[in-house]
């Protein structure tokens, strides 16, 4: 309906350029808003009032040219002019009408569009280093990023989701020596575990692994282990470097391991927990097209290919033995490492190669949500994109904030490396699939999120989630009601009946009903899922609302039939919200 209306006010404002009135201006594009007060009719536009000063007149004049020049449409009942130029429009009873047989006929199609289409969009989204499970944490980004894929996709964009699987560097490197000193200590070794080490169970069960099927094929004696190791930090003790530490005990376990045992055990832990993600994610409705090594950037040139380019634009320095990239000449607070003092490329010149290989494979958009820990990481990226000679717009980074997870009332803690954390697995199970993907998506991904686990699990108008699934089981319940009594329904999509529909609480269904379309658009273009998760809340409201004021099934044959359209329209659009937000709509609860 916003677009129709959209489209009278452009062909009066051709008409109008043809007659020569307003050919020689800049003519605005017309902004079309739905009224808060249906006193002022269903949609309003201010575009008289930007065209005054182009047209040399008063804004009231200018709003009654451009009425006056509006083609006619059945679906506009009355035009007005209010205040000092604003034009409202009043919709004729058929055009809110009309959306239940455009629901019906539509079906799961209803809402989407062609916006997008022939552009291309890559959404990179979670991609947690597989160095443990994931958690509740991670578990945001995957909601919210499949939804916004889910938006895109529905308006129009051919798009491309991406797993960046970290699979190279320290932090792997870190979690392989962890495995091994587990496995020492499964050998019957003594091992004063590193305060840096990965200390999660996930960690001794692959480490079980390498002893069940090799036994003791991977054993060192300790003391080889930790000779000339530095001191490792001691809560309360001076003198220890946690870093040094570690990195003195990967190095001793590629040096006593060799090359192949030591790729064993890194390929061991590594394959191990993606598999254990790949599952997690598959599980919580969250599919990918591509889970991009970055190892693979490395093989194929790409990261020397990517810092060669920035060489040849004069944006590399060398500086005490490192290679440096002049990022603050592009908008960074600093420069910044690319390749430090032994040699070893940082975790951002991979970043670098990997932003510039996105853009190499043709989206039109690349769209990277990454935790809000990661705000800072930002402007390097688009440093040096700009640096490339690329277009950095193509870029859009979305943060999205913690998620605080509570139960009976207190906090759960989590840390990755101490292991103290709960899985997204853990959640899954406690409080639903459903239940999870609703709430990670109620709130702006920059707002923190307090995760309420009783709330979640609760079976009450309390739990929204419950809330939309249960209107739609109502109406699936209403229906049943229907066969059981010998009733026809028609689920035709015909507007037979539908001038029946004159109850204030009907009127209220059927102008929000209107809205999702717009509602979709809107939330696909502003990457804002939680709009969806709020608009489902007020639709299955008003639902309820309806449901417990007026009977359905009536004696009154047209009036039953007008009644159960409107209420299956209303199912059709509950159905297609909740699957954008990867959330089920039960026929029964």
């Amino acid at each position: 309906m916003k677009q129709q209306i959209t489209d009278l006010l452009r062909a009066g404002l051709a008409h109008l350029t043809a007659d020569g009135a307003w050919d020689a201006i800049d003519l605005p594009q017309p902004q079309v808003e739905r009224t808060r007060d249906q006193a002022h009719g269903d949609f309003a536009t201010n575009l008289a009032l930007l065209l005054a000063k182009p047209a040399r007149a008063r804004p009231r004049e200018v709003a009654e040219r451009l009425v006056a020049a509006l083609p006619a449409s059945p679906l506009v009942a009355r035009v007005e002019i209010a205040g000092p130029g604003f034009i409202n429009f009043f919709l004729a009873a058929d055009a809110y009408r009309s959306v239940v047989p455009a629901i019906l006929s539509a079906g799961h199609d209803y809402g989407r569009s062609r916006r997008g289409a022939g552009r291309r969009v890559q959404v990179e989204f979670v991609s947690a280093n597989p160095t443990g499970p994931l958690h509740v944490g991670h578990g945001r980004g995957a909601a919210y990023g499949a939804a916004v894929a889910d938006l895109l996709a529905a308006v129009g964009y051919e798009v491309h989701r991406e797993y960046y699987v970290n699979d190279a560097g320290r932090q792997m490197d870190i979690l392989a020596t962890s495995v091994w000193l587990r496995y020492l200590e499964l050998c019957g070794e003594a091992i004063e575990f590193p305060s840096n080490g990965y200390k999660g169970d996930y960690v001794w069960d692959i480490a079980a692994t390498l002893h069940r099927e090799h036994a003791d094929d991977y054993r060192t004696d300790t003391a080889l282990v930790f000779a000339g190791v530095p001191a490792d930090e001691c809560e309360g003790q001076d003198g220890g470097d946690k870093e040094d530490h570690i990195d003195a005990l990967i190095s001793a376990a590629k040096r006593l391991l060799g090359d192949n045992r030591y790729r064993y055990c890194f390929e061991l832990a590594l394959n191990t927990i993606l598999d254990d993600i790949r599952t997690d994610l598959a599980e919580f409705g969250v599919e990918y097209q591509e889970w991009f090594s970055e190892r693979s950037l490395a093989e194929r040139g790409a990261v020397n290919r990517a810092l060669e380019r920035l060489r040849e634009a004069g944006h590399v320095f060398e500086q005490g033995g490192a290679q440096w990239f002049r990022s603050s000449a592009f908008g960074d607070e600093k420069d910044r490492v690319l390749v430090r003092e032994n040699g070893q490329g940082t975790y951002f010149a991979s970043d670098i190669a990997y932003h510039m290989d996105k853009l190499e494979r043709g989206f039109e958009r690349v769209i990277d949500i990454w935790g809000a820990d990661h705000h800072g990481y930002v402007p390097r990226v688009k440093a040096a994109l700009k640096a490339l000679g690329d277009d950095a717009d193509r870029l859009d980074v979305l943060l999205v904030q913690f998620a605080i997870l509570y139960r009976g009332g207190e906090r759960a803690q989590m840390s990755t490396r101490s292991g103290q954390f709960v899985t997204l697995r853990e959640l899954r199970k406690e409080v639903g699939r459903d239940a999870a993907r609703f709430f990670y998506v109620m709130r702006r991904c920059e707002q923190h999120l307090d995760f309420d686990l009783d709330l979640a699990k609760s079976q009450s108008a309390d739990n929204p989630v419950y809330y939309c699934q249960y209107a739609h089981a109502r109406v699936c319940s209403v229906l049943r009601q229907a066969a059981d009594k010998g009733m026809v329904v028609d689920p035709s999509p015909g507007a037979a009946n539908l001038e029946r529909l004159t109850e204030d609480h009907e009127q209220a269904l059927l102008r929000t009903l209107a809205r999702y379309p717009e509602l979709v658009d809107t939330a696909a273009a502003n990457h804002e899922p939680h709009l969806v998760a709020t608009y489902l809340r007020e639709l299955a409201n008003e639902l309820h609302t309806y449901y417990n004021a007026h009977q359905f099934l009536v004696d009154d044959t047209a009036l039953r039939d007008a009644r159960i359209k409107l209420i299956l329209a209303v199912r059709q659009v509950l159905r297609n919200g909740l699957a954008l937000l990867g959330v089920t709509a039960p026929e029964a609860m």
